[in-house]
Formats: C-alpha cells, sequence, structure tokens
C-alpha cells in the first residue's frame, strides 16, 4: 500500500530559494521590456511589411508572411549553392523563402505564403534599425518575386545592387 505524499507548505523559505528573491517576471505583463525575441521581431516583420502593405494591398491579399525560428532548407554543398528564385539567401544561409500557393498532403488549398527566418536575419543585423531595414529588403524581394515584377517596383528607394 502506497503512502500519499504530503505537500510541503508554502513559506517565504520556500518561495525565496537560496537567497535569490522572489521568482517570477521582474516587468508586469504589459510593458514592453517583457517581450520575448520573437514577439519584438514580429513586431519589426509588421513594421517593415507596412509601406508595402499600403501601396500593394490589393494584390497582396492572398499572401500570407510567416516566422520561423531557423530554415529547415539545407544546401548540399555549401560552396556552390545556388539557391532557386523562390529564396533570399547570404551565401549559404537562406535569410527567407517564398512558398507558392498550393494543395497540401491532405488535399486542402494553401495561400502563398512568405516565410522569413528569425535568427540568421537577427545575427547579420547589427542593430534594431538594421534588422528592419534587413527584414524590409527581404521582403520587398520576396513580394516581387511573388508578383512578378522587379524589386524597384515594389520599393523606388531600394539602394540598387551595386558591382
Amino acid at each position: 500500500m502506497s503512502r500519499a505524499r504530503r505537500r510541503r507548505p508554502v513559506t517565504t523559505r520556500s518561495v525565496d530559494r537560496r537567497g535569490r528573491g522572489i521568482r517570477g517576471s521582474v516587468f508586469p505583463p504589459d510593458a514592453p521590456a517583457r517581450r520575448s525575441r520573437a514577439e519584438k521581431f514580429d513586431l519589426v516583420v509588421l513594421e517593415a511589411f507596412a509601406p508595402i502593405d499600403a501601396r500593394w494591398r490589393e494584390r497582396l491579399t492572398k499572401l500570407d508572411i510567416a516566422v520561423d525560428e531557423v530554415p529547415k532548407i539545407h544546401a548540399l554543398d555549401p560552396d556552390s549553392v545556388n539557391w532557386p528564385a523562390e529564396v533570399v539567401a547570404d551565401g549559404p544561409v537562406p535569410l527567407s523563402r517564398l512558398i507558392p500557393a498550393g494543395i497540401d498532403r491532405h488535399g486542402a488549398t494553401t495561400r502563398a505564403r512568405v516565410v522569413l527566418f528569425r535568427r540568421p536575419l537577427e545575427q547579420r543585423a547589427n542593430d534594431p534599425d538594421d534588422l528592419t531595414d534587413l527584414v524590409h529588403d527581404v521582403l520587398v524581394q520576396q513580394v516581387s518575386t511573388y508578383l512578378g515584377v522587379e524589386p524597384e517596383v515594389i520599393d523606388p528607394d531600394l539602394p540598387g545592387d551595386e558591382d
């Protein structure tokens, strides 16, 4: 016959273990400092996509924007990588991918989706403004691929490729 374990009563000693103070979040739930890195990145994506959406909204109604932590696509040979047009990459590391509309394995239709890879983008940015600019440039490239136009049509202020 097993005996039920009695729970210890909550005391100040159990809450303030090892002299480290009360456990829990330092910031209130509505404070901006409490946001996780992923939540902050989502806000950067929304901020970077806002001017594109304002200008091209009627043509982007069937396009979704998604964020993934890391890319799930890998190059077989990192030295001679040739990514297709729907992948924006920095060398062998993909930064985003455009997944065209189609039919999933269950037979349901799917919408076109731009997937941004958070970690590679964050690692290439030096500060929050640089991250916003980088995300905006990647989104411009992906939207231009989706619409079948040049990136300069999507954002005329986009700096051209300098050789």
